[in-house]
């Protein structure tokens, strides 16, 4: 290009803007005026979303995905289990079953189906709670789990050991066949005889085990009033007859004094 007869060289620069994403080119223009001509770069920007990091949430891992589609449909419409519909355990507090359920319905709730569901798996779990409340189950196995670390229960099994096998066959043999003569043989006067003859065989089987006459003494002896008041107690308040004839409630009796009286001989120390 000259101008009055000088020649000049068209000026040319272009400005670059940084790049923000792939969807943005520019474009060369070259703009001539008097005297020059220049080139610019114009930016030309096509749509890029914009890109936040992915996060997972504990929500969403737990509840479902939070995409926005209004229409969505709730996955576990069907699951009969709430909180399983719901996503949570069955320890979970009154704040996470309500977090879970304001999570849902926000996320489904352009599907009323899904919406039913949440909110009756959510209501269902609120009642059962409340029931409970209401109606506190009790803890067998905590109660039998504190009972067994009382004072007082390892103080009454620390009295009781398990003695050999051939020890436990011959008390168990002896006291076998006086239940037998008892119930076999009933006299007018009761079994006054085979209790009796229970007494001196607790006390000869416990000094067997503890080799010491008195204690042999004191814990046969203490057995029997025991076992013949337990056995009497039973009979006559809570167990109904359960043999027939005039003496059925000593022949009964004696039968739980026998039980007693041979746990006392073969585990008592």
């Amino acid at each position: 290009m000259t101008t009055s007869g000088v020649a000049a060289s068209p000026i040319k620069y272009c400005l670059h803007l940084p790049v923000q994403c792939p969807g943005f080119r520019e474009k060369r223009v070259s703009v001539s005026n008097v005297g020059r001509s220049r080139s610019h770069c114009i930016p030309t920007q096509k749509y890029c979303p914009r890109r936040t990091p992915l996060v997972k949430c504990a929500m969403e891992a737990s509840f479902g995905c939070s995409t926005d589609d209004s229409a969505a449909i709730f996955p576990r419409i069907n699951v009969k289990d709430p909180y399983k519909r719901l996503g949570i355990n069955r320890e979970a507090s009154e704040d996470e079953i309500q977090a879970a359920r304001n999570f849902l319905i926000q996320r489904y709730a352009g599907h009323k189906p899904s919406v039913d569901a949440i909110e009756a798996a959510h209501d269902k779990i609120i009642m059962q709670k409340f029931y409970d409340r209401k109606n506190p189950k009790i803890d067998i196995k905590k109660k039998v789990r504190e009972m067994k670390q009382s004072r007082v229960v390892q103080a009454v099994t620390s009295r009781f050991r398990t003695p050999a096998t051939k020890f436990i066959v011959k008390t168990s043999i002896a006291f076998v066949v006086l239940g037998a003569l008892t119930v076999l043989f009933p006299t007018e006067e009761g079994p006054t005889l085979q209790v009796a003859i229970s007494l001196i065989t607790a006390i000869y089987f416990i000094h067997n085990r503890l080799k010491s006459k008195l204690r042999a003494f004191l814990y046969g002896a203490g057995a029997f009033i025991f076992s013949w008041l337990l056995g009497t107690f039973l009979m006559v308040s809570v167990v109904p007859p359960m043999l027939k004839g005039p003496r059925s409630l000593e022949v009964t009796t004696s039968l739980i004094t026998y039980v007693l009286l041979w746990v006392s001989s073969t585990y008592l120390i």
